[in-house]
């Protein structure tokens, strides 16, 4: 399993300087996105599955352990404000409560199982297990019982011939190779589930049209941060000034795409007298 191998270039790290710790650090995780875009055909099939899923009124799940589960809350949590859906529609069900790793909640052959039972799991979902070994046993029994209710299934792994790429119908196994720190896979493998999780996530809400040109017309203006930047969002794709771009944003609640589309229709009979 090469990402539990020892880095040949980081044997002797424990007598190297800060400087020089990071350095390599820096180094190894270049290849990360190499090895990400050896996946690219994979990971763009998954995303087509993913928006296919939500698209129906269906339901995306992650499975995860460690490292894994936590990338997973994090991509599920940036979908509700970023995107616009509902908080049910992306779920990231985890080994552990929260992010406390220090126990073997990873070993469960159950939980997962009895957590996608009680989300009601059926054929139409979709189910992503990450693990980087491939082989963790919380993410490989949800994804065998996943494959019992005929859901479709995906894997994310970091090793070849991964224990979840076999049980799965699409699979993006990256080879990030052996860690600056032996067996630490929130380094490299970690930054590669992350770059997939935005790609497939992303890639989805494009996909269905939660995108115009490359802003976030969904996005849910919740503070004033986000408010400024929606105000942006209006007078850039609309070419009108900010007072009247908060003026739309107040008369659509807030939601950008409406607010655009209000202004055009606006601009539009303006047009035509």
């Amino acid at each position: 399993m090469s990402t539990e191998t020892r880095n040949p270039r980081s044997l002797n790290l424990s007598e190297m300087s800060a400087v020089e710790i990071v350095q390599l650090m820096n180094e190894e995780d270049r290849s990360v996105a190499e090895a990400v875009s050896a996946c690219a055909d994979s990971i763009a099939r998954m995303a087509e599955v993913y928006a296919e899923t939500i698209r129906n009124g269906n339901r995306v799940f992650y499975l995860g352990a460690g490292t894994s589960g936590g990338l997973a809350l994090l991509d599920a949590a940036e979908m509700p404000p970023t995107f616009g859906i509902s908080a049910d529609t992306v779920i990231a069900l985890t080994a552990e409560e929260g992010i406390d790793y220090t126990g073997n909640a990873e070993d469960s052959q159950s939980k997962a199982v009895e957590q996608l039972k009680a989300y009601g799991l059926c054929a139409n979902d979709f189910v992503i297990g990450l693990a980087a070994s491939g082989s963790t046993p919380y993410v490989v029994e949800g994804l065998r019982y996943a494959k019992t209710v005929g859901a479709d299934t995906a894997a994310i792994a970091c090793n070849e011939e991964s224990v979840i790429g076999k049980l799965t119908d699409y699979k993006a196994e990256v080879l990030t190779g052996p860690e600056v720190l032996t067996g630490s896979t929130r380094l490299k493998a970690g930054t590669a589930e992350k770059m997939i999780l935005n790609m497939l996530s992303t890639t989805a809400m494009v996909l269905n049209g939660k995108v115009m040109s490359n802003f976030m017309v969904d996005m849910k203006p919740s503070n004033a941060k986000l408010m400024k930047r929606a105000i942006s969002i209006v007078t850039e794709v609309t070419g009108c000034e900010k007072a009247q771009a908060e003026a739309a944003m107040h008369s659509t609640g807030n939601h950008v795409k409406s607010a655009i589309e209000y202004i055009m229709q606006v601009q539009n009979r303006r047009g035509g007298d």
